[in-house]
């Protein structure tokens, strides 16, 4: 007989995750909690509700979390420029401590033993769920199914289904969906189908939330971005919620073919996989935060944040959110936005952001230094003749004894 009494799942009201609730049920004898999250995944969360209720569920846990993923996720990343590998914008990776939250608050607010999740045993996401769920709650089991059950495929799970008289939506459809998805409000992901082979080209008609750059509009796009303490808090003038700014952003870079991206990653387990991703808001934040940040950052500033950027990236990405040392590089990458305080002018054309303006209070951009029309003595040019001997000295040394890179 089993000791755990009582599951929090992490619950979508989908194919997987309802096969899980009647597995737990059955194999582990225990009551099952469903918590399904709201982070802005463009469809309807309510109907999990019904799923849940029909499966027995007496504790149902639906939460609107699109506020808090944005002001107290997505922002903070965004101060930091983070990109992993060079591209990818961790539009998945960066949901996951915010639903292993959620899991534990659960967890504790309803006296369960454990949590589960519907993360496969190749993936990421098993690994970002458990290690924010160890890091808030040290003692907290954790059943993945996946990696337990002889459940191995889709036709395996419909089997289930229809043997336990499991009521899901598209269990009449026999057919292989041909990607498999994840949205939130930074991005939707794409993997599987013909995106197993690296070569193929996606096709047209999987994007989502983008046309095509080919399709966007022959006319561009003009905004303004205001921004506070490194985060944009209004939109042409009109102040917005952290939410409100993301979602709008998507839908104008959206409607300008802006934020496509196919890329192979380098999955924390080992193995690499390629996927494709929509990340229209995050594209034009990425490239108006860093223009806002030209003007008014120290330059020995931005090259330190800029050097700890693809270590704050690989913690994002690995699951390590919770962990210490992402608290310390985010204590020290929120003292460099104070002074980050502005506006940004962007176009939007075709595909690309293209940054046409940037003002602020706090700039260091000093027009009378900078000039090349004279600067009535506010920059003495005779003072780089030291400034490069200097420099040059080391050089000057090793070249007399000989060490000349010829």
């Amino acid at each position: 007989m089993s000791d755990i009494k009582k599951v929090v799942l992490a619950y979508s009201g989908g194919l997987d995750t309802s096969v899980i609730v009647r597995w737990l049920q059955d194999t582990y004898q225990c009551e099952v909690v469903t918590f399904t999250a709201d982070i802005g995944q463009g469809e309807e969360v309510e109907p999990a509700r019904k799923k849940a209720e029909a499966l027995g569920v007496k504790e149902i846990y639906i939460d609107d979390l699109k506020e808090e993923f944005v002001r107290d996720f997505v922002f903070p990343m965004f101060r930091a420029n983070t990109i992993y590998e060079g591209e990818y914008l961790l539009g998945t990776s960066i949901a996951r401590p915010l639903i292993a939250k959620r899991l534990i608050e659960i967890t504790n607010e309803t006296g369960a033993d454990a949590i589960s999740h519907g993360a496969t045993g190749k993936g990421n996401d098993q690994v970002r769920f458990e290690l924010g769920a160890y890091a808030l709650k040290p003692g907290i089991q954790v059943i993945a199914p996946w990696r337990e059950w002889d459940l191995t495929s889709r036709e395996t799970l419909m089997a289930y289904c229809e043997t336990h008289n499991i009521p899901v939506d598209y269990a009449s459809n026999k057919k292989k969906s041909p990607y498999s998805m994840d949205a939130n409000l930074l991005h939707i992901s794409y993997e599987g189908g013909i995106l197993e082979d690296p070569w193929a080209e996606a096709e047209e008609d999987m994007w989502r939330w983008s046309v095509s750059p080919e399709n966007a509009p022959d006319q561009p796009t003009y905004m303004e971005l205001t921004y506070r303490g490194g985060d944009i808090v209004a939109i042409d003038g009109k102040i917005m919620s952290p939410a409100t700014v993301l979602a709008y952003l998507n839908k104008v870079g959206g409607d300008n073919g802006i934020g496509r991206l196919d890329i192979v990653e380098n999955r924390y387990v080992g193995m690499k996989s390629r996927g494709c991703y929509e990340t229209p808001g995050g594209t034009i934040m990425m490239r108006a935060h860093r223009a806002i940040e030209s003007i008014t950052l120290d330059r020995e500033v931005a090259h330190l944040k800029d050097s700890l950027m693809p270590k704050y990236a690989e913690l994002v990405y690995n699951g390590y959110w919770w962990a210490p040392e992402r608290h310390m590089l985010q204590t020290a990458i929120n003292e460099s936005q104070q002074y980050v305080n502005g506006e940004v002018q962007l176009k939007l054309y075709k595909g690309n952001v293209i940054v046409v303006g940037r003002k602020s209070e706090q700039s260091l951009f000093d027009e009378s230094i900078a000039t090349f029309e004279d600067d009535a003595g506010a920059y003495n040019q005779q003072d780089a003749e030291g400034f490069i001997k200097l420099n040059a000295l080391r050089m000057r040394i090793a070249a007399d004894k000989g060490r000349s890179s010829l």
